[in-house]
C-alpha cells in the first residue's frame, strides 16, 4: 500500500490544541469544523448522508451517474486526483467512467484521516487491481504542493466540502490548487446552490437529531483529547440560514450558565445562557459567483452541470 504521509498524529495534536484555545477565546467563539471528524464523527457523517433531509450526497450522486463518461470523456484525465477523500464511495462512478475511457493510469487521494485513508485505498488497490493508487495523508490547504507531479490530472473536490471555506479562505485555497496544476488540467468543483430555505434547513438539522449529535461530537472529541469536561448535554444544536452571506451556521448553544475546563490547555471557559458557538457554516453558491471566483484563482469554467430542481451544481473548470 502505498501512503506519503505530510501530517502525523503530533502535528494534529499541535492543530487541536491551537484550534480549541483560538476559538474558545474568541468573541464569538467558534471552532473548525475538521474536529467533528474522529472515528465517531465520520459515522454519524456517513448516517446523515441517508438521511431523508439530506440531500446533497445523492443529488451530487445522481449528476456524477449521469455525466462521469462525459466528463471522462472531456478530460481523458491520466491521473484523478481526490481532495478529502473520505471513502472515496462517490469517486468510484468517476473511477470506473475513466478506466472504461482507457485513459486512467493513476488515482491520488488526499485526505487529513490516515486510517480513513488507508481502509479506502486497501479497498480500492482490490476493486482497479490495474491502476496506481498512491494515498497523501494531509491538509488540503497546506499540502497541495505534496501531490504527485505529472500531466492530465483532474481534481476532485465533491460533496459541497469547499462551502466549509469562509470567501477568504476560498479565494486562498482555490489560488494554490491552481498554482500545482499545469495550463490545461482540470478541477471538477461539487457546490451546493443557494435554495429555498426550508429545504436547506432541514438538512442541517434533522427530525432524528443525528446532527445534532454530530455537532455535539466535537465536545467529545476536545473532552477526550484535551482532558476537558464540557457537558455535550447541556449544549442545544443550532442551524441558522444567514440570507446575507448564504450560507448556513452550525453552532451549539449553552442551555445554562456554566464554566467549562479544559485541563490540557490549562484553560477556563464561561459560557453564559444561550450563548452560542460556531461549529460549521455552509455556503451555498450561485452560478455566476462561483464562476467569477474560480476565474479569479486561474481557472475557465467549461462546463456546468445540475439537477432538474437546480439544488446542487457540478464545475467543470481548467486551469488556464
Amino acid at each position: 500500500m502505498l501512503l506519503d504521509r505530510y501530517i502525523d498524529d503530533d502535528d494534529l495534536a499541535r492543530e487541536l490544541r491551537a484550534d480549541v484555545r483560538a476559538g474558545l477565546t474568541a468573541d464569538p467563539r467558534w471552532m473548525p469544523p475538521k474536529w467533528f471528524y474522529d472515528a465517531r464523527g465520520s459515522e454519524l457523517f456517513e448516517e446523515i448522508t441517508r438521511l431523508p433531509e439530506y440531500y446533497p450526497t445523492r443529488t451530487e450522486r445522481s449528476l456524477l451517474d449521469r455525466h462521469a463518461a462525459e466528463i471522462a470523456r472531456i478530460t481523458d484525465a491520466k491521473t484523478l486526483v481526490e481532495l478529502g477523500s473520505g471513502s472515496s464511495e462517490k469517486t468510484r462512478l468517476l473511477l470506473d467512467a475513466l478506466v472504461a475511457r482507457g485513459t486512467l493510469g493513476a488515482f491520488v487521494p488526499l485526505d487529513v484521516s490516515g486510517s480513513a485513508l488507508a481502509a479506502a485505498v486497501e479497498s480500492l488497490t482490490v476493486a482497479y487491481p490495474g491502476l496506481g493508487i498512491r494515498g497523501v495523508i494531509g491538509d488540503m490547504t497546506r499540502h497541495l504542493r505534496h501531490l504527485p507531479e505529472g500531466d492530465g490530472r483532474l481534481v476532485a473536490f465533491l460533496g459541497g466540502t469547499v462551502g466549509n471555506l469562509v470567501p477568504t479562505e476560498r479565494a486562498a485555497f482555490l489560488s494554490s490548487l491552481r498554482s500545482v496544476l499545469h495550463e490545461g488540467e482540470w478541477l471538477l468543483l461539487g457546490a451546493d446552490l443557494v435554495k429555498d430555505p426550508a429545504v436547506l434547513v432541514p438538512a442541517y438539522d434533522d427530525a432524528a437529531g443525528v446532527t445534532a449529535e454530530f455537532n455535539r461530537n466535537v465536545l467529545h472529541v476536545i473532552n477526550r483529547e484535551l482532558a476537558a469536561d464540557f457537558d455535550p448535554a447541556a449544549f442545544r444544536h443550532v442551524a441558522l440560514w444567514d440570507p446575507d452571506n448564504e450560507w448556513i451556521e452550525m453552532r451549539l448553544r449553552s442551555t445554562r450558565e456554566q464554566v467549562v475546563h479544559v485541563a490540557g490547555l490549562d484553560l477556563d471557559v464561561p459560557f453564559a445562557a444561550g450563548e452560542e458557538m460556531r461549529t460549521e457554516i455552509s455556503a451555498k453558491f450561485r452560478r455566476a459567483g462561483l464562476t467569477a471566483e474560480l476565474a479569479a484563482a486561474g481557472f475557465t469554467t467549461r462546463h456546468w452541470w445540475t439537477d432538474p430542481n437546480d439544488w446542487f451544481g457540478l464545475t467543470l473548470a481548467q486551469a488556464g
